[in-house]
């Protein structure tokens, strides 16, 4: 059984509430899994973490930026997604490559060979059995990221990314976008601009279809 299955998306677009809302229908379901997230699934991870969104570091260079992702990486890989899947344990990632594509290589001009070498490296060429691209309109994104910023007691801990300007945002978009395009057989496009409710459906839709489980 296929068992990484990984979550991606623009700012905004849902991903994180998904992942929580199917993680709670499989463990009703008593299927073995956990949830981990990048760059911050590890305690180093998150230590790189308060690197790469700290918003005082806005001369941090392209290069910098991909290494530190891709070191969070190697050490998420090793410490927690291949032990879980050794395990047999279904794995949902929150963020995975695909995303350093999108970020690194369309949104700050990178070279997609470069990143390949890199990533592939630091993930011992692992790569995810299913990917949930959760796709919506730039401005509706980012409206739902800054309405979530919003409601935070301390709103300079917006990170660096989503200070950036629509353009970056959209590059970012059409990258995935793209990326799905190269790999449709990996790929499930989910309509993210609707209802919590109607968009966890179909996750779980195709959540359970692809791990076989029977309702």
């Amino acid at each position: 059984m296929k068992k990484f299955i990984t979550f991606e998306g623009i700012e905004g677009s849902g991903k994180s509430t998904q992942i929580k809302l199917v993680a709670g229908y499989l463990a009703g379901k008593n299927i073995p899994f956990i949830v981990t997230q990048e760059p911050s699934g590890t305690d180093i991870g998150r230590k790189i973490g308060g690197i790469l969104f700290n918003r005082e570091h806005h001369d941090m260079c392209a290069e910098t930026e991909m290494f530190l992702f891709c070191a969070a990486r190697a050490q998420h890989v090793r410490e927690i997604i291949m032990p879980a899947l050794e395990l047999n344990k279904v794995v949902l990632c929150d963020r995975y490559s695909d995303a350093t594509y999108a970020y690194q290589g369309a949104g700050r001009g990178l070279d997609p060979e470069f990143i390949r070498l890199i990533n592939d490296y630091s993930a011992m060429g692992l790569k995810p059995d299913l990917t949930l691209l959760f796709d919506l309109p730039v401005e509706i994104g980012l409206q739902r990221a800054t309405d979530r910023n919003n409601l935070l007691k301390e709103p300079s801990s917006i990170d660096r990314f989503e200070r950036e300007k629509i353009d970056f945002h959209q590059r970012i978009r059409d990258a995935y976008l793209s990326i799905l395009r190269n790999d449709p057989g990996r790929f499930r496009l989910i309509d993210a601009n609707r209802e919590v409710s109607a968009i966890q459906e179909e996750v779980r839709k195709h959540v359970s279809d692809f791990i076989n489980l029977q309702n």
